[in-house]
């Protein structure tokens, strides 16, 4: 826990020397993010009246950061608590430590290179000269590995993921599920592109990401990407990825979407496959759609400091590294 505190203090202390601003947004949101497999804690606000309003723990405080901004500022970075229900085991706690931080007018592959500056801080923060995870290790101070999610599906699968991509990013479920089939991998017949994708990532390609030197997995399909651009060279495929260590996702990142038509309705059709799945949806957050109109250009990226701080100090379940763990409380 000391080196927990430890580590916190080096993040700070580097976002200072860059010139970041610290940002502390409310946690309590009428919208607690828009993504179908993202559960919120939901309470209400009682009103002087007598009435009742819903609000939401945040999943992350990436609407208000975006707000920000909008409003004028450059380079900021959050440094605070996010909820997720529904989010139990190892590398998952319904209350954890979020770091966001976010860069007005500058190429997403910017974050990249932060990522690596992070993690190299972290263990030298900690002492640590390789990353731990159970019986896998990883080299924190090496240069990431880049892949881009049609070569891992490749390598991994033999899965050619592009050919089930229209121009526009409009995916073939079939296509894909075939593809996967033969990979060896169980397709039911109800299953979405969107599944299909999520098993192979988990199945064949997740469990080697970061292994001796951390991995870059970027270039998303457009839709596992709902809040990121497309990328100029290829409208299939997104300004997203994910930071990997000991088979471990510590980051996802974005170049960020700024198009409010084009953001409604990614939202909207993800909250009707959360409807689909969980028979519930979320509200959309209209002031994060006005400000997203005259946001400028930006990237972020959202890191998992709880994640970050397991793997420098070698401990095998998060609740290690939580100064007093919500789950122990509950008994759940």
């Amino acid at each position: 826990m000391l080196t927990r505190n430890r580590i916190t203090r080096a993040i700070r202390t580097w976002f200072d020397a860059r010139d970041f601003l610290e940002v502390e947004v409310a946690a309590l949101q009428v919208s607690p993010g828009n993504e179908a497999h993202l559960h919120a804690f939901a309470t209400e606000a009682l009103t002087l009246e007598g009435g009742r309003a819903p609000l939401y723990l945040h999943t992350s405080p990436e609407f208000a950061c975006k707000s920000l901004l909008a409003a004028g500022e450059q380079k900021i970075f959050s440094l605070g608590k996010v909820w997720r229900n529904r989010e139990y085991g190892p590398l998952h706690h319904p209350e954890f430590t979020m770091l966001e931080w976010y860069r007005v007018g500058e190429d997403y592959q910017q974050l990249m290179a932060d990522c690596a500056d992070l993690m190299a801080l972290a263990a030298e923060t900690a002492g640590a000269k390789t990353f731990r995870f159970r019986d896998r290790t990883c080299d924190p101070f090496a240069k990431p590995q880049r892949l881009t999610l049609a070569e891992a599906f490749h390598q991994k699968a033999g899965i050619d993921l592009l050919a089930g991509l229209d121009r526009d990013g409009r995916p073939d479920r079939d296509q894909l599920a075939n593809a996967a089939g033969r990979a060896g991998i169980r397709v039911a017949d109800d299953d979405t592109w969107a599944d299909v994708f999520s098993r192979v990532l988990v199945e064949k390609i997740e469990p080697y990401l970061g292994l001796e030197r951390p991995t870059l997995l970027y270039e998303y399909p457009v839709p596992e990407a709902a809040l990121a651009r497309p990328c100029p060279h290829d409208p299939r495929v997104s300004e997203r990825f994910e930071l990997y260590a000991c088979g471990v996702e510590l980051a996802n990142a974005f170049g960020e979407l700024t198009d409010p038509v084009e953001q409604r309705k990614r939202l909207h059709a993800e909250m009707d496959e959360k409807a689909r799945i969980y028979g519930e949806h979320y509200p959309v957050d209209e002031d994060f759609l006005s400000a997203l109109a005259i946001m400028p250009p930006a990237c972020g990226s959202a890191l998992g400091l709880d994640r970050l701080v397991m793997l420098a100090v070698g401990a095998d379940r998060i609740d290690q590294v939580l100064w007093t763990p919500v789950m122990t409380q509950t008994g759940i």
